[in-house]
């Protein structure tokens, strides 16, 4: 695991607020040099920390305003199998390996009740898939994945 201290949480916070910000900006804001701020930068990258810079979309807004929840349980031997082809779909926007009754959770969007249902025909068609059980979001609360670091 990688060691970040705090001068790379710092950066990490300011990133969080503003993708878009400029290295040197960021220098600017936490008194450190823009060089300092590129290589710490850098090896965030390098190491996976900093997995790439995207905006937050309202999903609603661009026309995709159903987030449903999909737990899956799955042949024992093939969880792994499972969770690298769901990772693979669109519209799925998480997987979590997960406890419980079931063996993986998917956070999913669709633009249609008809695109959900062929998505979950098509994971139950596998064959390591024993069941699955999916519940539609009626209202967005909150969705960011943004924490306070």
């Amino acid at each position: 695991m990688l060691e970040v201290d705090d001068i790379d949480l710092k950066i990490l916070r300011t990133l969080q607020e503003n993708c878009r910000i400029s290295i040197r900006e960021v220098a600017r804001r936490l008194s450190l040099s823009p060089a300092t701020v590129y290589n710490r930068m850098l090896r965030l990258m390098k190491n996976g920390v900093i997995k790439g810079f995207t905006p937050i979309i309202d999903y609603a807004r661009v026309g995709v305003p159903i987030t449903a929840i999909v737990l899956a349980s799955v042949d024992g031997k093939h969880i792994i199998d499972f969770e690298k082809y769901a990772a693979k779909e669109e519209k799925v926007i998480a997987v979590y390996d997960i406890t419980g009754d079931f063996d993986v959770a998917l956070i999913c969007k669709f633009r249609s009740i008809g695109e959900l249902d062929r998505f979950i025909k098509k994971l139950l068609q596998l064959p390591y898939v024993k069941r699955t059980v999916t519940s539609i979001a009626l209202n967005v609360v909150k969705e960011d994945p943004r924490i306070n670091i």
